[in-house]
């Protein structure tokens, strides 16, 4: 096996790492995990073996009890008596030890999450916590000579030179018209808009030999027979031997200041334990935010986490108890974002990123969505809210809160997603589907 061979097997690995996180989202063990480490079960990369050619049957140095049997890999010790007396297990019965677990943290859990999905979620800085310099882009009037501009210098006094010289020839020849004064090819001068002063005329006037005044009898002569040269032709025909620098050209280069600000989140967490939440439903909720809280805490500098549970009343709940609880009685989903709106009050919007995320089977009571749960998450500012419907057997006759959700908010809302989870296969279309809908953060 080759190097190339090696490299390219290496990089089917990683594309099948990447295939192993879906379907660890979809499917896997996630008890295996904890908030800050991640494991996903990744399959073997079976590196290659040399073997015994099986014409060799001994050799030098190998004795009875040393030699190899056919197609023994080297280094591998032979089989004993009682190593395998065919009472093993049965094939499949176990795990072959066809998997490893990979540990990852949740910031490298989020950046291959985007990368299979897609996605494109730029947390947005909140306080500013460090100012250090970046590129020299800026410019200032005065700093020490190694910071000096220049190309932005020569670039001033090449555009000075370029507007201020004329074809001093030409205006030469005009000093020698017949009967022509310095104040008439002064004059001419400005009409052409040329940037000549009258004292300069003045000493080019007096500078013609008088055996040379009169040589042409008119201006339109001179024009007729003198060919005029632009700067641009005289800079191509001699080259700069002089640009006028000035000191206002003078610029000092000094560093950009970039502040890093710290991207601060608060996730809350909301699920429905009424009585109506069995298991199936359950695990599809801790299938579907689970990942989010990896991915939300790999994305942040600093992530905090609520936990609400309800049923017909709310209250905050640990993290693990979230995921494991039951409860029974009706369903009343408001309370939760009463609960939420009062909590909140302690990561303010203008610190905080803030994610609302509730999940259930969009049962609730009587007109409860539409007059207390829509109203509360208008006047709840967070980056994104979300529900997840989780209904295994798919919508039943009362499940209508995430449809009336939908149906208020539009399925194009900036900072508003609605999923429906029916199965583990729905789970991470669910989770694109709400990291994928955040917008732009609202005005502060």
């Amino acid at each position: 096996m080759g190097l190339r061979d090696d490299i390219e097997r290496f990089r089917e690995v990683g594309e099948e790492r990447r295939e192993d996180l879906a379907e660890f989202i979809q499917y896997g063990d996630l008890g295996q995990s904890r908030p800050g480490e991640i494991k996903i079960p990744v399959k073997i990369v079976s590196l290659p073996e040399f073997e015994y050619d099986q014409r060799d049957q001994g050799g030098v140095g190998q004795g009875q009890d040393g030699t190899p049997d056919v197609g023994q890999p080297v280094g591998q010790p032979q089989p004993q008596p009682g190593d395998d007396d065919g009472d093993g297990d049965e094939p499949g019965e176990e795990g072959g030890g066809d998997h490893e677990y990979y540990e990852m943290d949740p910031e490298e859990f989020a950046q291959e999450l985007d990368e299979e999905l897609g996605l494109d979620l730029d947390p947005k800085g909140k306080k500013v916590i460090e100012e250090k310099e970046g590129p020299f882009t800026d410019l200032t009037r005065s700093g020490p000579d190694s910071t000096l501009d220049f190309e932005r210098m020569f670039k001033e006094g090449l555009k000075r030179k370029l507007t201020m010289d004329f074809d001093e020839e030409f205006l030469r020849e005009l000093c020698k018209v017949e009967d022509i004064t310095p104040r008439e090819v002064f004059e001419w001068a400005r009409g052409e808009n040329l940037p000549v002063s009258m004292a300069w005329v003045e000493e080019a006037y007096d500078d013609v030999p008088e055996d040379d005044r009169g040589t042409w009898s008119s201006i339109e002569e001179v024009e007729e027979n003198v060919e005029r040269e632009t700067v641009q032709q005289k800079i191509r025909r001699e080259g700069i031997k002089h640009v006028p620098f000035r000191r206002e050209d003078e610029r000092y280069r000094y560093p950009e200041i970039i502040e890093e600000k710290e991207k601060n989140v608060v996730v809350v967490n909301i699920r429905d334990v009424s009585g109506s939440m069995r298991e199936k439903k359950r695990e599809l909720v801790e299938r579907t935010f689970t990942p989010l809280d990896w991915y939300l805490t790999g994305k942040y500098d600093n992530a905090e986490f609520v936990y609400i549970a309800h049923d017909a009343d709310a209250w905050e709940v640990s993290r693990e108890d979230f995921f494991g609880i039951r409860s029974g009685g009706g369903t009343k989903i408001s309370s939760a974002y009463e609960l939420a709106q009062e909590l909140l009050e302690e990561y303010p919007w203008s610190d905080w990123n803030r994610y609302v995320f509730a999940a259930g089977d969009s049962e609730n009571s009587s007109n409860d969505t539409e007059e207390r749960v829509i109203p509360l998450m208008e006047e709840i500012p967070a980056n994104l809210h979300a529900y997840v419907e989780t209904q295994p057997s798919g919508n039943a006759i009362n499940a209508t809160h995430a449809e009336e959700l939908e149906r208020h908010f539009g399925r194009d809302a900036e900072d508003v997603a609605v999923a429906y989870v029916n199965g583990e296969a729905d789970v991470t279309d669910a989770i694109y589907e709400i990291l994928s809908t955040e917008g732009d953060e609202r005005d502060e």
